[in-house]
C-alpha cells in the first residue's frame, strides 16, 4: 500500500512509499482511510525538529488527523463494525503503565515513554491502512463523516477549555470574555468552541486577515485585532475589559509571556502552542510573580487529548452544524490526491486546512 513518511532527523525527507497491508490480530481492527488532515505537526517533522521512528525501523509514517472505514475485525473485537466511520486517538500508552495511562489518560502520561501515532516511535496514518485497538478507535455517526477528519484538532481545543473550567471549580469562575491567540488551524477551532459557550471571544494575530478566515470567524462572531496594531499587553485596555481566559495556540514564548502579564483577576491562561528553538527573553519575572499571586491566576498547559475529549467533539459537531449550518464544512479549504501531500507539508498560510484525500 501507499504511504507517505520520512526519515527522521533528515530535513525535507517525506516521501511516498510502499509499505505491506497491515494484517489485524485478535482483538484489533483493520481501517481504510479516506481522508488525512496535514498540520503543523507534520510540517516540523519533515523540518526535522523531531521526530522518533519505531523501535528497529529507519522511517516514520506520518499522518494523526484520520477518517476512514472499518474495512474488517479480529477476534474478540465487539464495538466496532465493518463499515463504520472511524477517527483513530493519537497517543499509546507507556510500558510502564503509569497511573495515568491505566487511568485512559494517557495524555497526561506520567513517564514521558508514551507513543505518538505518526509522532513518536509508532507509526502514523497516512497511508491506505491502519490496524489499531478499538479503544483507540473513535466511532463517527455518517452525518459527520465530511468533516469527521477534523475531530482530532477539535479536540485539542476541546481538551484546553475543559480543563480550565474543571480546574476554575477551586473558585465561582464564569468568564465573560476570551481572547484566542494565534489563528491557524487550532485558533479558530478555540474561537469556535467559545463561541458555541456564548462567551465573547477575540482572536489575536500578527498582520492583516486572509479572507479564508476573515469570513470564519466573522460567520462565527469573533472580531479580530492585529498584534502589530494592539500589542498583547495592551489588549485589556483596548478591549476595555479584563481578559478571563487567554488561550495561547501560537507556539511564540513571547506571546506566552505577554500574555501572562495581560491576564485578568482570577483569569485563566491555557498553553497549546508547542515553541521551538532556543529562543531567550529578559522578562520582569518579580512582576509576573507577583501578579500571578495577588490575582490567583492560573496558568496551565496542555497537549494532546484522549477519547473523552473526541466523544465531547463528536457532540459538538452536531451543536456547530445547527448554530452554523455547513460552516465546518468551509475549514477543509483544499484537498489533494496521495500524490499532492507536499501542498499540505509545505504549510501554505492562505489554506485554512488541507486534507489528503487517500481513496480513490
Amino acid at each position: 500500500m501507499k504511504a507517505v513518511a520520512v526519515v527522521p532527523g533528515k530535513k525535507d525527507s517525506a516521501h511516498l512509499r510502499d509499505v505491506p497491508v497491515p494484517k489485524p490480530g485478535p482483538g484489533e481492527a483493520l481501517v481504510r482511510l479516506t481522508r488525512v488532515g496535514l498540520d503543523g505537526t507534520d510540517t516540523e517533522i519533515n523540518a526535522a525538529f523531531y521526530g522518533w521512528a519505531p523501535r528497529g525501523e529507519d522511517f516514520l509514517i506520518l499522518g494523526h488527523e484520520t477518517c476512514g472505514r472499518v474495512e474488517a475485525v479480529g477476534a474478540g473485537v465487539r464495538d466496532l463494525r465493518v463499515g463504520d466511520c472511524v477517527v483513530a486517538t493519537v497517543r499509546r500508552d507507556c510500558p510502564q503503565k503509569c497511573l495515568n495511562c491505566a487511568s485512559a489518560e494517557n495524555d497526561n502520561c506520567l513517564t514521558g515513554d508514551y507513543m505518538e501515532r505518526g509522532i513518536k516511535q509508532r507509526h502514523g496514518m497516512l497511508a491506505e491502512y491502519y490496524v489499531d485497538e478499538p479503544r483507540f478507535i473513535v466511532p463517527v455517526p455518517e452525518e459527520h463523516e465530511e468533516v469527521a477528519v477534523l475531530l482530532e484538532p477539535l479536540t485539542i481545543a476541546e481538551k484546553g477549555v475543559f480543563q480550565a473550567f474543571a480546574a476554575q471549580k477551586r473558585m465561582a469562575w464564569k468568564p465573560k470574555s476570551a481572547v484566542v491567540l494565534g489563528v491557524g488551524p487550532l485558533g479558530v477551532l478555540c474561537a469556535m468552541v467559545l463561541r458555541n459557550m456564548a462567551i465573547d471571544t477575540f482572536a489575536v494575530g500578527r498582520g492583516p486577515l486572509d479572507p479564508i478566515r476573515q469570513e470564519f470567524l466573522e460567520a462565527i462572531g469573533v472580531p479580530y485585532l492585529t498584534s502589530t496594531e494592539i500589542p498583547i499587553n495592551e489588549l485589556p485596555k483596548k478591549l476595555g475589559r479584563p481578559l478571563d481566559f487567554i488561550l495561547e495556540a501560537t507556539g511564540s514564548s513571547q506571546v506566552a509571556f505577554d500574555a501572562m502579564q495581560s491576564l485578568g483577576i482570577n483569569g485563566v491562561l491555557c498553553l497549546m502552542g508547542v515553541s521551538g528553538g532556543h529562543k531567550r527573553l529578559e522578562v520582569p519575572t518579580d512582576e509576573i510573580n507577583l501578579d500571578v499571586v495577588l490575582g490567583n491566576k492560573l496558568i496551565f498547559g496542555s497537549v494532546n487529548a484522549n477519547r473523552k475529549y473526541f466523544e465531547m467533539g463528536i457532540r459538538h459537531f452536531g451543536e456547530f452544524e445547527r448554530r452554523w449550518p455547513g460552516l465546518l464544512r468551509k475549514f477543509i479549504t483544499k484537498r489533494v490526491g496521495m500524490e499532492g501531500f507536499m501542498e499540505g507539508i509545505q504549510r501554505d498560510k492562505a489554506q485554512l486546512k488541507v486534507v489528503v484525500e487517500v481513496e480513490g
